[in-house]
């Protein structure tokens, strides 16, 4: 397919979807590393070797998991020119993604209940990466909800329908790219040791 054919408008969006790719591939080589230098780090000495990741987190992957369900019911829901299930279905995500936030926060107090800060003298290595990565992570949730904000503002306004859904498609990709990149982190710290 040359990419340099077609209407002003499939190159728009030809254009906007490879800028989106640029974007998820920078992350994820940010991400690699990240996990890379924490693997790296995990021979010094004072790495904590029998530390368990807190419940919040494991709720929180499990309410983004389902988020991303919600967001792809939501798409289904649009195709089928079904408005009112679009409406619900983006809400729900909405509300599934700060329930994510909430956890990873409560997630971090459990962290700091057992004696653990980011910095400081009651901080080490190795929650000073699982803070960083996790911060960094919910930093890239917020712009995702951000990102539905303005899907569900459009969504309110009409600007989409089933054959024009190009913002709407650009967020469910970005969505399921942090819900993917979350599992990734999760089991890769809570099995990585």
């Amino acid at each position: 397919m040359d990419l340099t054919q077609g209407t002003i408008e499939e190159k728009n969006k030809r254009a906007k979807k490879m800028m989106l790719w640029f974007a998820i591939i920078s992350l994820i080589m940010s991400f690699a590393a990240w996990t890379s230098a924490f693997i790296v780090s995990s021979t010094r000495p004072d790495w904590l070797r029998d530390f368990q990741l807190p419940d919040s987190f494991v709720i929180s992957t499990i309410v983004i998991m389902i988020s991303s369900v919600t967001f792809i019911l939501a798409k289904r829901a649009l195709k089928g020119q079904n408005s009112k299930a679009t409406t619900i279905w983006l809400l729900v995500t909405l509300v599934l993604g700060a329930i994510f936030i909430f956890n990873q926060f409560n997630g971090f107090q459990q962290i700091i209940d057992q004696g653990y800060n980011f910095t400081g003298p009651t901080s080490n290595v190795t929650m000073s990466y699982i803070y960083l990565i996790a911060m960094v992570h919910i930093l890239h949730v917020v712009v995702g909800l951000i990102c539905l904000l303005v899907v569900i503002y459009n969504h309110f306004k009409q600007k989409y329908n089933a054959e024009q859904m190009l913002g709407f498609e650009l967020a469910a990709t970005f969505w399921h790219f942090i819900d993917i990149l979350w599992i990734y982190l999760f089991l890769f710290l809570y099995f990585v040791r």
